[in-house]
């Protein structure tokens, strides 16, 4: 009898102690969804995107478990001390290990012959393969397609085929997400042969860089008469957030995104290039007309500020407006309408949250700030933006493209009277979508990683 009152006063005890500490419950979550819930949205639910550098950073950093506890800031990594245990950091850092020790399964590169949609069939050509991250596209006038690696090559495809590595492209900071970027022909290309692109270029000391732009000629497969038009600055060693995409408007005027370097207070602050979209004339000068130009102290070159890293923006196909969208923290990326000096309120105004869960802002809005056209909760790493234009997708026309790189497709955004109506996921599991775009002919093509090719999408019946 005295057994059993003990028996049943420990069965009390245990369930009290369960009951005020409830993480000794079997129900706390495994460290496979630990990982999926905060940190497969950076590195992928398969693990995908710890490679190269980025796998090389985390693991440098010594004992996992300790990286997880305090982050790898120059990655954009955040400390995850204040939402996990150090047995849960452990059991995350082991699972890391186990996934990263197996034998990886190849991704398919077949695609189905017709792809059916809610408004448009195609098929699915693969136009360059063999690419690593392909992070631009330019159509040359010939069709062949100039596509950069964000490692640092500027590759010229043609008729399916590499044709060329071309030559003169400058050192880059290849570091994290930086890299060569962005590649756009000027609009009157074929006149004055003007070719811009956008890379992370390294600070004269070798410590840090930050976004630059500069254009050149082409000229047996040479980049010549080479013209830097834009530095961003501070330099920072940061590893994320460069942008950088680029646009001409119908004026001639370019338009181009910076991130703002893994440093949240950089995208109010007027005195630094970092967290904002700027417009320049397509030499370089800065239009005297630009927002701040009178400011004092404010960089001149300033068209939009309270950004975190833009890495889409196009044009209107009607009102001709500029549209942008970007990466949120934890949920919250953004579609937004861009005007001449206006503040998109990052980090002030968020609709996400710190990637450790903890709260990042209070404020969704506020006076003087501008709100998202759309803004997508969770996250799914918008890497650039295309509107469709023309007659050979009726079923889009005027709808907005927008790659993910998080979830590994491509989404169709339709906007009525400026407000989303529809959503839809394309290529889904195709790969990390890093780049959509148009032809001059009138084609949609999309630029992935894992694997690393271009595909064009062919309308069917």
């Amino acid at each position: 009898m005295k057994s059993l009152v003990i028996l049943n006063l420990s069965v009390i005890v245990i369930s009290a102690l369960l009951l005020i500490n409830p993480k000794s419950t079997s129900a706390q979550p495994s460290a496979k969804d630990n990982f999926l819930k905060y940190c497969a949205g950076c590195h992928g639910q398969k693990m995908e995107r710890f490679a190269g550098n980025t796998w090389e950073a985390f693991k440098a950093g010594g004992d996992l478990t300790g990286v997880i506890r305090s982050g790898l800031p120059q990655l954009g990594m955040p400390s995850f001390e204040k939402a996990f245990s150090q047995t849960e950091m452990k059991a995350i850092s082991d699972y890391i290990l186990e996934m990263k020790n197996k034998k990886e399964v190849p991704i398919p590169t077949k695609f189905p012959s017709i792809v059916r949609t809610k408004h448009q069939a195609f098929k699915i050509d693969t136009v360059a393969k063999g690419l690593s991250v392909p992070w631009g596209i330019a159509f040359l006038p010939d069709g062949d397609l100039l596509v950069t690696e964000r490692s640092g090559e500027l590759f010229r495809f043609g008729g399916g085929k590499l044709k060329a590595i071309i030559g003169g492209v400058p050192e880059v900071m290849a570091q994290g997400q930086g890299g060569l970027m962005d590649v756009v022909l000027h609009p009157k290309y074929k006149q004055n042969g003007w070719i811009y692109i956008s890379y992370s270029q390294k600070a004269p000391d070798g410590k840090g860089g930050n976004t630059a732009i500069f254009r050149a000629k082409l000229k047996n497969d040479q980049l010549v008469e080479q013209q830097e038009l834009f530095k961003a600055m501070p330099n920072t060693t940061s590893g994320v957030h460069f942008g950088c995409r680029m646009v001409f408007d119908d004026q001639g005027y370019l338009f181009f995104s910076v991130g703002e370097r893994g440093n949240k207070e950089n995208a109010q602050n007027l005195t630094n290039h970092c967290g904002k979209i700027h417009r320049i004339f397509d030499d370089g000068r800065i239009p005297t007309d630009n927002p701040f130009v009178k400011t004092p102290g404010a960089m001149p070159t300033i068209y939009s500020y309270g950004h975190r890293n833009p890495q889409g923006i196009d044009i209107h196909p009607v009102s001709r407006r500029i549209y942008n969208n970007e990466h949120g923290p934890r949920g919250g990326d953004e579609i937004n309408l861009v005007g001449k000096g206006n503040n998109y309120g990052w980090p002030v105004i968020t609709y996400g949250i710190n990637y450790d869960g903890t709260i990042l802002s209070e404020f969704k809005a506020k006076e003087g700030m501008e709100q998202p056209v759309f803004q997508w909760t969770p996250s799914i790493g918008p890497s650039s933006m295309k509107f469709v234009v023309g007659d050979k997708y009726p079923g889009w026309k005027g709808d907005i493209m927008n790659g993910s790189l998080s979830f590994k497709y491509l989404e169709r955004v339709r906007l009525v009277n400026g407000k989303v109506t529809e959503q839809e996921k394309l290529l889904e599991n195709a790969g990390r979508v890093r780049h959509v775009t148009m032809s001059p002919d009138g084609y949609i093509y999309v630029a992935m990683e894992s694997p690393g090719i271009v595909v064009r999408l062919v309308p069917a019946k």
